[in-house]
């Protein structure tokens, strides 16, 4: 898919369905190794008046590594006919193989990042800050039962945010 750049500040998009309704996958690694992984959880915003994207990572995910090995990730924004491999990518590891051959997605790289090239939309992020969700910060007593409970005890999320660099818009 041929994609072209536009500026941040240009982007039109419906942010509380991007994330959550359309579906994406967060990727982060090299052209050595690299992992993906669907995210629902994230924002678009502007933080230390940069544009920003941010993502919600469990400490148990296999991306986690990538992540914080890196200075750059990429969100890949997906309008939700891409679901299926999407539910792919969402239940493999990439610990176990690549997961990635399990789809008819492919990536590449802009800068160094890795994105995927069926995306309508790719923000590729450098870092601007790394810090966990902790248990004592969590205002809504419905919070911790609801997401952090039995198997998922204990592994809260970190929190990405990233300067958003770049914005690749399929044509």
């Amino acid at each position: 898919m041929a994609f072209h750049e536009v500026d941040a500040h240009e982007l039109t998009l419906r942010p509380f369905d991007a994330l959550d309704r359309g579906w994406a996958l967060l990727a982060a690694g090299n052209d050595a190794a690299s992992n993906c992984m669907t995210i629902s959880w994230g924002g678009l915003g502007t933080l230390w008046n940069k544009p920003v994207a941010t993502a919600y990572v469990r400490q148990s995910r296999y991306t986690k590594q990538f992540l914080d090995g890196s200075d750059t990730f990429s969100v890949n924004l997906f309008d939700g006919t891409e679901r299926p491999a999407l539910g792919i990518l969402g239940k493999a590891s990439g610990r176990d193989g690549d997961k990635l051959a399990k789809t008819d997605l492919t990536q590449s790289l802009v800068d160094g990042t890795p994105v995927i090239d069926q995306a309508r939309v790719i923000l590729v992020c450098r870092k601007a800050y790394v810090g966990p969700l902790a248990p004592e910060g969590i205002c809504d007593p419905e919070v911790e039962p609801r997401n952090y409970s039995g198997a998922d005890a204990g592994n809260y999320h970190t929190m990405y945010v990233g300067y958003v660099e770049h914005v690749l818009v399929a044509d």
